[in-house]
């Protein structure tokens, strides 16, 4: 970026600073305002003690939220610490395990007088929530659709590609794991390093494919089998559409298949020979230099993290697009089912039991559910953070794009209270989508030079136009959030940690051993005994059930 531009982004956010601090000092003044805490059992950014916008909205609501994230151990621990503490945060990350502990206060209980949280999803679907008392704990933070969807970014799995590798090749069609492969392998060979980002002239080389196995994160490495097949995301199980039986993607010749030709990759140098030991951040550092060609992720996962530093490697065409790849061409794949169709109730923001102002909570809830609470933590302030066309159309300059995307000035203006409640699709006005990475035009404005020419090339304009999108498959679906509520309480659940602990322990091995058919041999017995079966009956249940209730 040009001097010039860099000083007009700083005199405009020392502009913004100036108009926000009056705010920030009234609110500060107004002892009324009720302050309540949450912690969320994944990582995030802590934004600044005097946050613009978290003080601007709590001018509006009389009521802010101090946020606390995971940090230095693992989100089952840090549950187990506040259930052997008996003390909690007003708001939680609630689960069954924080339910079965008494944690947490039912939100059905007082929602009569909160129409935004009682209407936030349709009775049908608020039933999924209900626990073995009948009451409902949480409420989903994510996909919850009012109105038309946004179909614009693809944020779950896919298997995606660097823009230099597909434009090398002249932007050919990908359609099978073979076909992905072949790709990178070509490419690698003909361009083994690439120009290193931290030391202009000199050269680092280039990883063709990683994979991400880190803890929980581990989805990313087993259950590509599913979507392979042409299946949704149901997550633990695939369901047979023609019979609707659930079925095993672990055992299927698919899932043999893709990990054998891992296994040939990993021995021919194309997978990377660290992959098993990378922790999550090490894996986002790679991304961010630039060197990955490819890998299997959810969107959101690696996106926010490593997209502001491939931003400044657009040149080089270090920019990722998805890929619709399936076993064979004959399989049309279902990498994008549409938004607002894949609700899980395994888990969602709640309300303890040290709360002391429940009506206050609810009330908080409620009001971030407002339409005008929800353009401030999305798109930000009229004027500052976006502007609006004479037809009502949102857009923002290329100077409140650049600052967006600055993590100092970000911690201390926007607060989108991000694990908290949302209403996605388009706002009430019919032509505007709840956040700017949806809106069409926006996202197109925003996307770096090579990714807008990858997708030029192929006729797309956004990421969902490069896989397709699907219709739900079925009231079942996603069949994950059943799976995810299984405990160590039933046999079914027993077996669920069993499975998933045998996948752990020999996917690694199966792509990294000498001898794969032996391994792979080795890997299907210990898998076997623990006998899946008792699961996937459990998961057959779960089917029927949901079936039963749609009808």
């Amino acid at each position: 970026m040009k001097r010039r531009n860099i000083a007009v982004i700083v005199l405009f956010a020392a502009v913004l600073s100036l108009l926000f601090a009056a705010c920030v000092t009234d609110s500060k003044r107004n002892k009324n305002i009720k302050e309540f805490t949450a912690f969320f059992d994944v990582r995030g950014e802590e934004i600044d003690e005097d946050n613009e916008i978290r003080e601007l909205i709590a001018q509006k609501i009389g009521a802010r939220c101090i946020e606390q994230w995971l940090s230095g151990k693992s989100a089952e621990d840090a549950v187990a610490s506040f259930i052997a503490s008996g003390e909690y945060t007003d708001f939680i990350s609630g689960s069954v395990t924080l339910y079965e502990a008494g944690a947490l206060i039912p939100l059905d209980v007082y929602w009569d007088d909160y129409p935004n949280i009682k209407n936030f999803l349709p009775a049908e679907q608020w039933d999924r929530f209900r626990q073995s008392d009948g009451h409902i704990y949480w409420m989903p933070q994510f996909g919850i659709v009012h109105g038309e969807a946004a179909e614009v970014l693809h944020e779950g799995e896919a298997f995606w590609i660097q823009t230099r590798v597909l434009k090398w090749a002249e932007y050919p069609e990908i359609r099978t794991l073979d076909e992905y492969f072949d790709l990178l392998e070509a490419y690698v060979a003909a361009n083994p390093e690439m120009e290193d980002p931290l030391h202009p002239g000199e050269h680092i080389a280039n990883i063709p494919f990683t994979i991400l196995c880190d803890d929980w994160r581990y989805f990313c490495l087993e259950n590509p089998p599913q979507f392979l097949d042409g299946y949704p995301n149901d997550g633990s199980c695939i369901v047979d559409t023609d019979t609707l039986t659930v079925r095993d993607y672990n055992t299927t010749r698919t899932a043999k298949k893709y990990f054998q030709k891992l296994n040939e990759e990993y021995n021919k140098g194309i997978v990377d020979q660290e992959f098993f030991t990378q922790s999550y951040q090490e894996y986002l550092g790679k991304l961010a230099s630039g060197r990955v060609l490819g890998m299997v992720d959810q969107w959101w996962q690696f996106a926010y993290d490593v997209n502001s530093s491939l931003e400044r490697l657009d040149e080089q065409g270090c920019g990722y697009v998805p890929l619709p790849i399936t076993i064979d061409r004959s399989v049309t794949n279902q990498w994008h089912v549409k938004r607002g169709s894949e609700l899980s109730a395994a888990d969602g923001i709640a309300i303890t039991i040290s709360c002391e102002d429940v009506e206050g909570a609810m009330q908080f809830l409620n009001d971030l559910l407002d339409e005008e609470i929800l353009k401030l933590r999305y798109w930000g302030v009229e004027g500052a953070d976006y502007n609006v066309y004479v037809n009502g159309v949102f857009y923002r300059t290329p100077e409140q794009r650049e600052l967006s995307r600055n993590a100092e000035y970000s911690n201390a203006h926007y607060c989108m209270y991000t694990y908290f409640p949302r209403i996605e699709g388009m706002l009430s006005d019919g032509i505007n989508a709840f956040s700017p990475e949806y809106q069409e035009d926006e996202f197109m404005d925003a996307l770096v030079s090579d990714v807008k020419e990858c997708l030029a090339a192929y006729g797309c304009r956004t990421y969902v136009d490069m896989l397709g999108a699907n219709d739900e498959p079925g009231p079942w679906f996603p069949m994950y959030s059943h799976s995810e509520m299984l405990t160590q309480e039933s046999e079914a659940g027993r077996v669920w940690d069993q499975m998933k602990s045998i996948k752990n322990e020999y996917l690694p091995r199966v792509i990294m051993t000498a001898d794969f058919d032996s391994m792979w041999q080795e890997y299907m017995e210990s898998y076997e005994a623990c006998r899946p079966e008792i699961f996937f009956e459990e998961m057959q249940r779960e089917l029927e059930r949901r079936i039963q209730l749609a009808r």
